[in-house]
């Protein structure tokens, strides 16, 4: 596993390529990771690395964080994330992580949560049919149905599709397009939407999945190279 970034939703918006195509685009405002800890095998039997995102006043620490910020010599973080990585010499307390993480990569994972919509209905929620119109249905136009059996088993089994809170869960989304990164700005620029409202957190990671297909710079340049070679063969 390798060292992930958190970030803040800007919005969406849309990137022109050199051909003129437009692009969807989730625009990411990528929040800098500092190195608090380095864990090795001899403290807890693993090597990983403890990263802070976020400043955050002390008033809103607990006595216990307080603590722990004051003997790391560090201002005070919001979200600790700690990371497993294969060799953790390669890391310094103290240092500083941003966008040039992901800078030989081109797709990654992101993780969100989703709006909540409240509570919701079956028909909203899981796409039920509902039960007939006509035909001696009545009130229960929009309802689930039969929920279980007989009395045996005599109950409701976990994971029955019903009505409940809709939304407002963890959602991760694999194999997004890094359509562009600015490092200046900290802004990095993702192929298509994902899930949640603008100033949500957004977590993000290398792809965990071996990414095979080709980006959308690369087809491009797949269809110039074509075009460039048809207009050779009719000179």
């Amino acid at each position: 596993m390798s060292i992930g970034l958190i970030g803040t939703k800007i919005g969406m918006t849309r990137e022109f390529l050199n051909s003129g195509q437009s692009v969807p685009v989730t625009v990411i405002k990528v929040e800098k990771a500092r190195v608090l800890d380095i864990i090795t095998n001899d403290k807890r039997g693993y090597t990983a690395v403890k990263v802070g995102f976020f400043k955050v006043k002390n008033s809103k620490l607990s006595k216990a964080m307080k603590g722990y910020f004051t003997k790391k010599n560090t201002e005070a973080k919001k979200i600790l994330k700690e990371y497993r990585v294969k060799k953790p010499e390669d890391f310094k307390e103290g240092n500083e992580l941003g966008l040039e993480i992901f800078k030989d990569k081109k797709f990654i994972d992101v993780k969100s949560k989703t709006i909540g919509k409240g509570f919701a209905g079956v028909m909203k929620r899981w796409n039920f049919g509902g039960l007939r119109a006509t035909h001696g249905v009545s009130v229960s136009h929009r309802s689930h149905g039969s929920t279980g059996q007989r009395q045996d088993p005599g109950k409701v089994f976990k994971g029955k599709k019903m009505a409940g809170h809709m939304g407002d869960k963890y959602r991760t989304m694999l194999n997004l397009e890094i359509i562009k990164s600015d490092l200046e700005n900290d802004l990095l620029f993702v192929k298509g939407s994902i899930p949640g409202s603008k100033n949500s957190t957004v977590y993000l990671r290398s792809s965990v999945k071996d990414v095979r297909r080709k980006t959308v710079a690369e087809k491009q340049q797949e269809l110039i190279k074509k075009a460039e070679a048809a207009k050779g063969k009719k000179k």
